[in-house]
């Protein structure tokens, strides 16, 4: 009997145990992913051959306490006898884990592990061997962890896991051992046997569903396999091996033939179930699953009539259901996956009572959507995510009466929440109806529970989550969230892919300038006369700041004839309203700024600004764009404008500026550089978004200043008369 480690993926070491025993070996101690089992030769090749749930067999060599520093881990390395294992003119390959104080990089760790080979071979007379990262004769696989050292032959060559038929793998796929192992946790292996069918109504490229399958036909999950790490290992027995070889092929040949379960796939993406199929045929098992493109609203089971079945599912009540949907780690993802794990629950409990359901979910949340109370919870690691898969019953009952897109039911604050959405849009109906604006807020944090704005921008919804308060606990305000995701698609009639949801929380350093995403997503929008691309997806904000409504009308209004200067420009919003003039223009005012300026440091900015210009047919020669800092432009510029916008942010840091930019601190300066700029008798429109703002006094000692803030909100940003500050500023007038 010889001495083994097996690894696997962290949670499933007791199952990995279990499955050496049943293929002949004695297991041991199980470690943090891996298991110590004693086997011989020809059951190491079996374990090799079908060990669905292990990384790597490995031959132990040595397992020593009280390794250090290099010089012991080169000493042990050297203590072995390595003629019993590498072959004259063989390649050697190490791979090293761990660490220890004296010891912190893997590479230098596999070189002295290298060394001590050599010095030993050397030592008897033997060739040095030469390394080979890719193809080695010997790999050695090598643990250091506390002192303890680990190191030994491995069986395996490429970890057992590469089943070697997926190619083209998708999004987030599972490992071929962890879906596995999924499997046996959900008790396919028995209910296969019974002749249960096996849907994955999400099956993406086919990984559960080939597992699922390989199982069902008693196929060794590596007999495609044509090369192991044994094979060019010194004390490899091929005859042993063939033996273990011959008989996993009769059983895979008697076992296709007896296979009673039937296996479905759905996707409703093309290019997955492409991948899928191409993955089941290499997989030699492309007559066991039958795929087919239908979404979760299209999945049924158990037809009165032929017809009414056209993916052709069992008509047998019990089998199991098993899916890995995406697990929402980025934000914006969520609304769709609120929508997608409720829809998976209504549907499963519609369509196949008396079935199992597992899932997989990195995110226990959105788990709590499917509304099935998991009667067990097994918590393991896909790659680096902690997930949990779900074990849920799904209730007998008669659900096929079910429509395909009914709607879950609602929690109690879910209904109150969608009750104070109907509630704002009939308060604002009258006003939208007036004013023929398309683009408003609805909801900004009305109920304290529900810290959210929201915003609507024709057809499409941008929901921004505010940071919630230490005293909340995160998974409370998480389940809020998804509440507010599930209702918001329903109540404002939109599709939930139309939904974009981001963080709302104080920037610091680069962040404020970072995109969110890069999907070039930009539609046009209508204010009054303008037309704007807006990006709900990509950035912070969406390039049109929706409680600046009234401000950009006003200066329509004030532009006609004039000189504009826009600082801080943005988007250029405010200049396109500055240069057509006023909503309802007339042949007594036909246009608004006879010429304009704006002003901004982003590249990105500017070119959104020239954008929405050239979409309202803007003459460039007369309305320009400048890319500088705002301050050094005031203070080198010659030119006098008549109407001068002034809409600083609350805080700058920038790396293009010179120095940070606060709004509190440095508006008086700010204010003092336009008035320089601005011709007698014109006007400077100063606002900003800070909460607690005061104007600095001594502004009101040398200017005009009119505080005109309360006038500057629509009714939708009523409840929020701090959400910005307005003033119009203007120079004295002077007596003769």
């Amino acid at each position: 009997m010889l001495e083994f480690i097996a690894t696997c993926p962290k949670g499933i070491e007791l199952l990995l145990a279990e499955e050496l025993a049943s293929l002949g070996g004695e297991p041991g101690k199980t470690t943090v992913a891996g298991v110590h089992v004693r086997a011989s030769l020809e059951t190491a090749y079996r374990f090799c051959l079908w060990s669905r749930l292990a990384n790597r067999i490995v031959l132990c060599l040595v397992r020593k306490e009280g390794i250090e520093t290099a010089d012991e881990l080169r000493e042990a390395t050297a203590a072995i006898d390595w003629r019993n294992h590498l072959k004259p003119g063989g390649t050697l390959a190490v791979d090293f884990h761990g660490h220890s104080e004296a010891i912190r990089h893997t590479r230098f760790a596999a070189q002295t592990v290298k060394d001590g080979v050599v010095e030993r071979l050397v030592a008897e007379g033997r060739e040095r061997p030469d390394v080979d990262l890719q193809r080695p004769d010997l790999r050695l696989y090598a643990n250091l962890h506390r002192g303890r050292l680990t190191l030994g032959v491995d069986f395996s060559g490429d970890s057992l896991h590469r089943r070697g038929y997926r190619r083209d793998v998708g999004h987030a796929p599972l490992k071929e051992n962890l879906a596995a192992a999924l499997l046996v946790r959900a008790g396919w292996p028995a209910l296969s046997k019974q002749g249960a069918p096996l849907v994955d109504p999400l099956c993406g490229a086919g990984t559960l569903l080939i597992e699922a399958a390989l199982m069902a036909a008693d196929i060794a999950p590596n007999l495609a396999r044509e090369r192991f790490g044994f094979h060019g290992w010194a004390g490899h027995r091929a005859a042993v091996w063939q033996e273990v070889r011959r008989e996993a092929e009769v059983r895979a040949s008697i076992g296709r033939k007896r296979c009673r379960a039937r296996l479905f796939g759905f996707d409703e993406s093309p290019p997955a179930l492409a991948a899928a199929q191409a993955n089941a045929m290499r997989a030699g098992i492309p007559a066991l699953i039958e795929l087919h493109g239908a979404s979760l609203g299209e999945l049924v089971n158990l037809p009165d009539k032929p017809q009414d079945n056209p993916q052709g599912l069992p008509e047998i009540p019990r089998g199991l259901l098993i899916t890995n949907p995406p697990y929402g780690e980025r934000l914006g993802e969520l609304p769709e996956l609120v929508r997608l794990y409720g829809q998976l629950g209504e549907r499963v409990k519609a369509a196949f009572p008396g079935w199992q359901l597992a899932v997989i979910t990195a995110n226990p949340d959105l788990g709590h959507r499917i509304g099935l109370r998991a009667h067990k919870v097994y918590s393991l690691k896909n790659g680096p995510l902690d997930a949990r898969l779900l074990l849920m019953q799904v209730p007998e009952h008669v659900g096929a009466q079910a429509a395909p897109d009914a709607a879950p039911v609602r929690s109690e604050g879910a209904q109150m929440f969608a009750n104070r959405l109907i509630k704002n849009h009939k308060r604002l109906r009258k006003w939208l109806k007036q004013s023929g604006e398309r683009c408003y807020r609805l909801y900004d944090a009305d109920m304290p529970e529900y810290a959210l704005a929201i915003d609507v921008y024709d057809d499409r919804v941008h929901v921004q989550e505010y940071a919630p308060p230490k005293t909340i606990e995160p998974a409370q305000a998480q389940k809020r969230l998804f509440d507010a995701l599930s209702v918001i698609p329903k109540v404002l009639d939109i599709a939930p892919d139309n939904l974009v949801v981001k963080r709302r929380e104080r920037q610091s350093g680069k962040a404020q300038y970072r995109k969110q995403a890069t999907s070039g997503e930009r539609f046009e929008v209508r204010e009054g006369r303008a037309r704007l691309w807006v990006n709900l997806r990509d950035y912070l904000d969406t390039g049109l700041f929706l409680d600046h409504r009234p401000v950009r009308r006003m200066l329509g209004n004030m532009a006609v004839g004039k000189r504009f200067l826009n600082l801080f420009c943005y988007t250029g919003a405010a200049t396109v309203h500055a240069a057509l003039g006023p909503q309802k223009a007339d042949a007594e005012t036909p246009g608004g700024a006879s010429e304009s300026v704006s002003v901004d440091l982003s590249n990105t900015y500017l070119d959104w600004a020239r954008d929405n210009f050239a979409l309202n047919g803007l003459d460039p020669s007369r309305h320009r764009v400048v890319r500088d800092d705002c301050l050094r432009w005031l203070e080198t510029a010659g030119t006098e404008f008549d109407l001068i916008f002034l809409d600083p942010p609350t805080f700058s840091n920038s790396k293009k500026m010179a120095d940070t930019l606060d709004v509190q601190r440095d508006h008086g300066r700010l204010v003092r550089l336009a008035m320089a700029r601005l011709a007698p008798g014109g006007t400077l429109v100063f606002s900003n978004n800070q909460r607690r703002f005061q104007l600095d006094s001594e502004l009101t000692r040398f200017y005009e200043v009119e505080d005109i803030s309360a006038k500057t909100f629509d009714p939708d940003f009523k409840r929020r008369p701090s959400l910005h500050h307005c003033f119009l500023i203007r120079h004295r007038e002077t007596s003769a």
